[in-house]
C-alpha cells in the first residue's frame, strides 16, 4: 500500500511521527508531501491539495494529513473531486471512516491529540476496509452522486 502524508507547520511534527511509524510496517510505502521546512508560508490548503491530488491521480492509495486541528486540511482535501477525507481523533472514528465512508484520507490535529494516540488511529484506519456490498455502500454512492450533481452545476 502506498500512503501519502503531509502536514503544515503546525502538523509537521505529528506527520513526522506518523511517517516513522508507517515506515516500520511491512508492505507500506510512505511519501511525505509536506512543504520543506524552509517553506513555512505554504497554506494548509496547499498541502492538503497536494496529498489529495496524489491519491485522486492513483499514485497513492490513501493519505494522512495534519494541521493544528485537523479541520482545515479535511475541508481542503474534500474540495478535490473524488476525495473523501475524514477528521479522526479516536480509533472508532478512524475505523468508521474506512468501513462506513470509504475515506481515502484521514486528518488529525497536532494540537488536539498526542503522538501515541495518532499511531493507534492510523493503525485502526489501516486495519479497516470498506465493503462495497455492505450496509454503507448506498450512502457512499450517494456522496458520489451529490458530488457529480454539483460538479455539473458549477460548469
Amino acid at each position: 500500500m502506498k500512503i501519502a502524508i503531509g502536514g503544515d507547520s503546525a502538523g509537521r511534527p505529528l506527520i513526522e511521527v506518523i511517517g516513522k511509524h508507517l515506515a516500520g510496517k511491512t508492505g507500506i510505502e510512505v511519501a511525505d508531501l509536506s512543504p520543506g521546512t524552509d517553506n513555512s508560508a505554504e497554506f494548509y490548503a496547499d498541502t492538503a491539495e497536494r496529498v489529495a491530488l496524489a491519491i485522486a491521480s492513483g499514485h497513492y492509495d490513501r493519505g494522512i494529513l495534519a494541521c493544528g486541528t485537523g479541520i482545515g486540511v479535511a475541508i481542503s482535501a474534500n474540495k478535490v473531486p473524488g476525495i473523501r477525507a475524514a477528521q479522526t481523533h479516536d480509533t472508532y472514528s478512524a475505523e468508521r471512516a474506512a468501513k462506513s465512508n470509504d475515506a481515502h484520507i484521514i486528518t488529525m490535529g497536532a494540537r488536539v491529540i498526542g503522538p501515541e494516540l495518532a499511531k493507534c488511529i492510523v493503525d485502526a484506519w489501516l486495519a479497516s476496509d470498506f465493503d462495497p456490498k455492505g450496509s454503507s455502500a448506498a450512502n457512499v454512492a450517494a456522496i458520489g452522486a451529490l458530488e457529480a450533481r454539483h460538479a455539473k452545476a458549477s460548469k
